[in-house]
């Protein structure tokens, strides 16, 4: 692994939804950082089709720093298509995405671009947990990477949110898939390349909550899971063999009555037959809900719709 050229140029990509009063202090956090560097630095800021003024502050910021260029986008696309929006416009060597909250650390930029320089293709930013009270939203994170982990052959890193950097060579890469449901920590780890992780705690909030939802979050590991993984159609069939063998065990039963001569004995078994019934049409029912998801991902993918559309750019 060697070192690359002193001084690259370095993007960070921002999206930002509903941030009217905080991409300010974003903003300034990110001078605080990046203005003793060295480096040449452009900041794109994506506006995600926000609500508020968020698209006023950031053309006032590109008007008063050269450096900041705001990408506007057409509607709410989803935070993964507004990252996507930002990496395909970047151009600089390195490439560090970062949310506008606060909660990553602006102060971890100089590792970052210290890993990439050494050689790092991609440095991935995870969030260690500080040990504090119990968190719904970081048992079921915990859970859900020990399920895709499972259940995919590609293998990402738990507490690896979209804070990132990456090369020049490992974001052409990234925007060679060009998939309409993406799941950017799942694709990063399947481009493979060269990769560190480092360790980070997360900050407090600027302001505001966290675009998040928990139907927003459920989404998300749907697209992760169907994404990444057809576990789901093995279930479904593993369960259909599953009673394949208790049919042909209740075959064997019922047959040798017939065998010992004493049929007198059989009853009929209404309540045990609707109990099979039941359970087999839930499994065929199920099976058929995950073979439908997949078949609305196929057909959404083959419209070969954009991800997302620009509605404008300021610099």
């Amino acid at each position: 692994m060697s070192p690359r050229k002193s001084k690259p140029e370095i993007d960070l990509v921002i999206p930002v939804y509903n941030e009217a009063g905080v991409v300010e202090q974003t903003y300034a956090e990110l001078c605080r950082v990046i203005d003793p560097m060295p480096h040449k630095f452009h900041i794109y800021f994506v506006d995600d089709g926000s609500e508020d003024a968020t698209v006023e502050s950031l053309n006032a910021l590109a008007r008063k720093d050269k450096r900041v260029i705001v990408l506007e986008l057409s509607r709410n696309f989803g935070h993964q298509a507004a990252l996507t929006a930002g990496l395909d416009a970047s151009q600089g060597d390195f490439v560090i995405s970062m949310d506008a909250d606060g909660q990553h650390p602006p102060e971890m930029i100089p590792q970052m671009v210290g890993l990439f320089e050494q050689g790092y293709d991609i440095v991935q930013a995870q969030r260690i947990a500080d040990g504090g009270a119990f968190s719904f939203k970081q048992a079921t994170s915990s859970a859900f990477y020990r399920l895709i982990n499972a259940i995919s052959g590609t293998q990402m890193v738990p507490g690896a949110a979209d804070f990132r950097g990456m090369s020049r060579q490992a974001v052409d890469a990234l925007k060679a898939m060009p998939e309409y449901h993406r799941f950017l920590r799942g694709m990063v780890s399947a481009i493979g390349y060269r990769s560190v992780i480092l360790p980070y705690h997360e900050s407090k909030r600027i302001a505001g909550r966290s675009k998040y939802s928990l139907g927003r979050m459920f989404r998300l590991a749907m697209d992760a899971i169907f994404s990444f993984s057809l576990v789901p159609l093995y279930i479904g069939l593993s369960a259909g063999v599953f009673f394949l063998c208790l049919a042909a065990i209740e075959m064997l039963y019922v047959y040798s009555f017939w065998f010992k001569g004493d049929t007198s004995t059989l009853a009929p078994g209404w309540s045990s037959l609707m109990f099979i019934v039941l359970i087999a049409s839930g499994i065929i029912l199920i099976v058929l809900g995950f073979i439908g998801v997949y078949v609305g991902y196929i057909f959404q993918e083959v419209k070969r719709r954009p991800i997302y559309f620009l509605k404008g750019r300021a610099e």
